[in-house]
């Protein structure tokens, strides 16, 4: 079987206040928490949501991107594979460094402007503590 889940991505102007409310709202505490970026990772329901420190939100638009984590580069291949078929613009990268983790993934955009990729985790950063010094880290989703 294989795995879905859905990503959100959410920017926020201040950290700490973003964390204590999705630390309140699903009662866990952050999987993956940086001076910029927070990642809560939940089973129930099934969902990857990251919170992305940025001073450009435009107002009621805190919305970063959405997506879904699958289990496998060849989902990710299937992405790419029914997108194209579809004549839908996309993007790829390849063992690309996002959000302190290596990734393969797939963008396309929706008729309203909506940013949505597909993606696997292949190699993530698991440290939880906050301000870890990392030589490649680059911003989540740039």
């Amino acid at each position: 079987m294989t795995r879905f889940k859905t990503h959100v991505a959410l920017h926020v102007r201040e950290l700490a206040p973003a964390v204590a409310f999705y630390r309140t709202l699903f009662g866990a505490e952050p999987v993956k928490h940086k001076a910029d970026y927070a990642k809560f990772d939940v089973e129930n329901p099934g969902l990857n949501l990251t919170l992305n420190v940025t001073d450009a939100i435009a107002p009621h638009s805190a919305l970063s991107h959405l997506g879904i984590q699958v289990d496998s580069t060849e989902a990710v291949k299937a992405a790419i594979a029914r997108f194209q078929a579809a004549g839908l613009d996309l993007f790829e990268e390849r063992n690309t460094d996002c959000c302190y983790a290596l990734q393969d993934k797939v963008w396309v955009t929706d008729p309203d402007g909506h940013r949505w990729e597909i993606f696997v985790v292949k190699v993530a950063d698991t440290a939880p503590e906050q301000n870890l010094p990392l030589p490649t880290a680059k911003p989540c989703c740039a």
